[in-house]
This record gives C-alpha cells, sequence and structure tokens, in this order.
C-alpha cells in the first residue's frame, strides 16, 4: 500500500474529482472540492491517497484548512473502499498525512441524526472511528447542528438586558467568568490543562480570526450594567453562525440565554441573513433547549474526533 499526497502527478487532481463520492457518511463531491481548490481552503498537498501496487486508488482523504491557514484545520472527507479491512488502510492513510502536515488535524464527520439506528451508517462511523483512534484522534464529541432561517422568525427585545460594545479585555474577562460551570465539553477539558483566563485568551484570539467581524461583538448587561454574558456573532466562510454567547454563574437559570440567543439571531438578520447555523455539544441540553425554543432546527450532528488536550 502507497500513501501518498496529490502532488507527485499531474492527474492527482482529476483523480481526486472523478472518486466516487457515494456511500452513507457524506463525502465531498467534485464541484464542491473544485470550489474549496479554487479558494485555498483545499489544497494537492492536504490531499491524500491510499493506492494499491498496480496504481489503483483504493481511499483518498481531503484535509480543509481556512485561505491562510499554514496546515490543514480538519480532516473534511475519509473514503476507503474495495478492502477487507478499511480501518487499517484509513489509520495508515491519516498517519502519513499527520507526519507530513506535523499536526493532528481534528476529524469533522457529518451524519444524520438518527445515524446509530441506520446500520449501514453505523457501520461506516465505526471504522473511521478506529482509524481515527490509530491515528492518534482519540477523542469524541458529539454535537448537535442547528440552522435558523427566516421562516423562524425573531424575538422583539424585552429590556432585560441591554447590550453594548466592549473591549477586548472586557471580553477576556467574560469569557473567563462564563467558562465556570460551562457545560461545552472543550470548555471543561481545557480547563484541566490551563486556567479560566487563558482559555479566555485563546477564545478571543480564536473568534477574532473568523470570518466575522469583531465589531458585532457585544456584552450583555443588566439594566444597572451589572455583566450578564456575552454575545459573539460571528461567520464561517460559507455562512454566518451563532459564534459564542454565554451567561455568568450567578445569572443563571433566569431565562437569559434566550435574550442573548435572540440578540444574536437579531443581528444577523438584520443584516439579511438567510441562514444562520449553531452547534451544541449534545450533553448541553440547557444549550440545545434554547435554540429550540429560539425557531433553531437540527439539521445534522456532528461527530468530532480529535487528538486529547497536552496534559
Amino acid at each position: 500500500m502507497i500513501f501518498r499526497a496529490a502532488t507527485a502527478d499531474p492527474t492527482d487532481i482529476d483523480r481526486a474529482l472523478t472518486h466516487p463520492a457515494d456511500g452513507p457518511v457524506e463525502a465531498l463531491a467534485a464541484d464542491r472540492i473544485r470550489e474549496e481548490l479554487a479558494a485555498g481552503r483545499l489544497r494537492p498537498e492536504w490531499i491524500w491517497f491510499a493506492q494499491a501496487e498496480d496504481g489503483e486508488v483504493l481511499g483518498r482523504a481531503l484535509w480543509w484548512g481556512r485561505e491562510d491557514s499554514e496546515r490543514p484545520v480538519a480532516l473534511d472527507c475519509l473514503q476507503v473502499r474495495g478492502v477487507a479491512d478499511p480501518a487499517a488502510v484509513a489509520a495508515g492513510l491519516l498517519a502519513a498525512g499527520h507526519t507530513a502536515f506535523g499536526t493532528l488535524p481534528l476529524y469533522d464527520l457529518s451524519l444524520p441524526r438518527d445515524w446509530r439506528a441506520r446500520p449501514d451508517v453505523a457501520e461506516a462511523v465505526a471504522w473511521r472511528r478506529e482509524a481515527a483512534r490509530r491515528a492518534g484522534l482519540t477523542n469524541g464529541i458529539e454535537r448537535l447542528r442547528y440552522e435558523w432561517t427566516p421562516a423562524a422568525g425573531t424575538r422583539e427585545p424585552t429590556g432585560r438586558l441591554r447590550f453594548r460594545e466592549g473591549t477586548d479585555e472586557e471580553f477576556v474577562e467574560a469569557f473567563a467568568r462564563v467558562s465556570a460551570g460551562s457545560l461545552d465539553v472543550h470548555t471543561r477539558t481545557s480547563l484541566r490543562s490551563m486556567d479560566a483566563g487563558q482559555l479566555a485568551r485563546e477564545d478571543v484570539e480564536f473568534y477574532l480570526d473568523c470570518p466575522g467581524e469583531r465589531s458585532w461583538w457585544r456584552l450583555a448587561e443588566l439594566p444597572d450594567g451589572t455583566l450578564a454574558g456575552l454575545a459573539v456573532p460571528s461567520a464561517t466562510p460559507y455562512h454566518r453562525n451563532v459564534g459564542y454567547l454565554g451567561v455568568v454563574p450567578e445569572q443563571r437559570g433566569k431565562g437569559l440565554i434566550d435574550e442573548i440567543l435572540a440578540e444574536i439571531t437579531r443581528f444577523h438578520a438584520g443584516h439579511g441573513a438567510r441562514r444562520v447555523t449553531a452547534t451544541t455539544d449534545t450533553v448541553n441540553a440547557p444549550m440545545a433547549a434554547a435554540f429550540d425554543r429560539a425557531g433553531y432546527e437540527v439539521t445534522e450532528v456532528r461527530l468530532v474526533l480529535e487528538a486529547p488536550s497536552p496534559a
């Protein structure tokens, strides 16, 4: 078995484009690959093949990154066919890519909500998950992907909160305060290896690096000026999204998360957004319930496989 990037042969990109994109787990079709290559979010050195000795392509892995990324951010597509042990071939393919990149990008699988009840999907997920585990992506987080459209409408402000702009330092403080007691898996995991202030600065840097504008961010306050939480509307390369929102521990349980989510939704809707996406961990039941109340609908499940955080 040969594992290599799509850089050695002028026909490699054509081979990546013509590889069948069928199967129970979503794969990138040719038109999408062309679009991502043109935008610089896919690159030949991030497209890898598992190839038999006779040249037959038995698998492909496509890693995705932002236009300005030096290294890929996530594995976007993994396919293996025509072999007895797809997990072994896929694990070798991922390991080869990881070695070349010098990093272990996460693997983001898009799945139907009922994937566990569908044997073909469950089997396809099982060998991919095993391959990821063998390649070092041993942690798994399952998230619900939500979507808002104008048909769901928006809620009018109630006056319970006011929203204002803030400095980066104010947002660092707000991120740190809302991280206490968070049900978000990434937050809880990160706080095992760093303090709340360090994590808050990482969060601020992450959202500054997203396609959304810094001027969109708002601190949420009670009418007397007491900090209640924060609202960080953001965007992806494809559409607007919720970004980040939270309520400080002492103000939880009062329904203020609905007020903050409504502010983000109104903001995007007011700028003409026809779709707003959001994700939350399946274990974060209060946040999922808030999305449900706000008219967001679950469109898919995201299974995110990643390397453990440094101790």
